[in-house]
């Protein structure tokens, strides 16, 4: 998987989680924050278009308050994201 898609999934599921967390249909600060990190951090992987999940990767680049905050995410937007972007979910889960 690519970079780019990497960041279209990531921004996916944060837009998803804080539209069902958050109420809003913007980003709020917090959630725009940390999908501007998540973009910086798959900008400066030295693995490339080669990534690897990041649960599964040897190296660990976010600093631990934006992993765990990651982490949240991803575990709610995760099983969700099956319901509202089906594709982005069958190519994830290929990978």
């Amino acid at each position: 998987m690519s970079i780019l898609s990497e960041k279209r999934t990531v921004e996916k599921m944060i837009r998803l989680y804080c539209s069902l967390n958050h109420k809003q249909k913007k980003l709020c600060p917090e959630c725009l924050t940390l999908l501007e990190y998540a973009r910086s951090r798959l900008d400066l992987c030295p693995f490339g278009n080669q990534k690897p999940m990041c649960r599964r990767c040897s190296i660990h680049c976010y600093e631990k308050q934006q992993r765990e905050k990651i982490k949240q995410v991803m575990r709610f937007s995760g099983p969700r994201i099956l319901f509202y972007e089906p594709f982005t979910f069958l190519k994830h889960l290929l990978k």
